[in-house]
């Protein structure tokens, strides 16, 4: 029995979101927040941008796709696991070390290059987004990116749909539009959907992935060059 996916890197580029598409707002969340090495672009891979593309023509007109992360360097996934790890550990002094790390697990993945365990905003196919009009004002969703709590978890108003109707209906309209075209939803996020890589090949029951981890050189928050990681094993 296969327990991680083989990683077939296709070497497909980064794409840069930037103007790339009317109705798609690019809005570099962790430059915005000024975390060291974050990228001032969003970048996905290509066929990953391509059925974004794909999915916006599923949503009304009237809505939009406001970016707020794609292709992560492992830098930042460091940084942001260590704030989540610290944050958590604040909020729960009586948590155990193990209780912590699983709680940590829950909203940033361990930063890891390794083949078996990559990090999935380290290879471009993760994206974290949500609706938005068109100037560009996200919609409600239930909850605000990267919020540590319950309603979070994508099902959270299915179990609970007359605490708020519309986050529930603009949820579904969300993960129905990203699905339809090959997208995968991280449960505990609503926010949170990948393709191509190792997390999305577990989900489809795929025995191959991709896209592996991509390393970069980061200077003044812009993406100089970058390599894939000798994937295949």
């Amino acid at each position: 029995m296969q327990l991680h996916p083989i990683i077939r890197e296709n070497q497909e580029p980064l794409l840069n979101l930037t103007d790339s598409h009317s109705r798609i707002y690019s809005r570099s969340i962790y430059f915005e927040q000024q975390i060291p090495n974050s990228l001032q672009s969003i970048y996905l891979r290509q066929n990953a941008y391509e059925r974004l593309v794909e999915a916006l023509t599923l949503l009304p007109v009237e809505y939009s796709f406001i970016v707020y992360d794609g292709y992560r360097p492992i830098q930042v996934q460091q940084h942001l696991f260590q704030l989540f790890s610290e944050e958590i550990k604040g909020n729960h002094p009586d948590f155990s070390e193990e209780e912590i790390l699983e709680e940590t697990l829950k909203y940033v993945a361990f930063p890891s290059v390794d083949p078996t365990k990559t990090s999935p905003h380290l290879t471009g196919g993760a994206i974290d987004l949500t609706l938005g009009d068109l100037e560009g004002n996200p919609l409600d969703l239930g909850s605000v990116f990267d919020e540590m709590s319950v309603k979070s978890a994508t099902r959270y108003y299915e179990h609970h749909p007359f605490e708020n109707e519309e986050a529930l209906k603009n949820r579904r309209l969300l993960y129905n539009c990203m699905t339809t075209v090959g997208f995968t939803n991280y449960s505990e996020e609503w926010w949170h959907f990948d393709y191509g890589n190792a997390t999305w090949a577990r989900r489809v029951n795929s025995g191959e992935a991709k896209y592996g981890a991509v390393e970069s050189k980061i200077k003044a928050h812009q993406l100089k060059e970058y390599r894939y990681y000798e994937s295949v094993y």
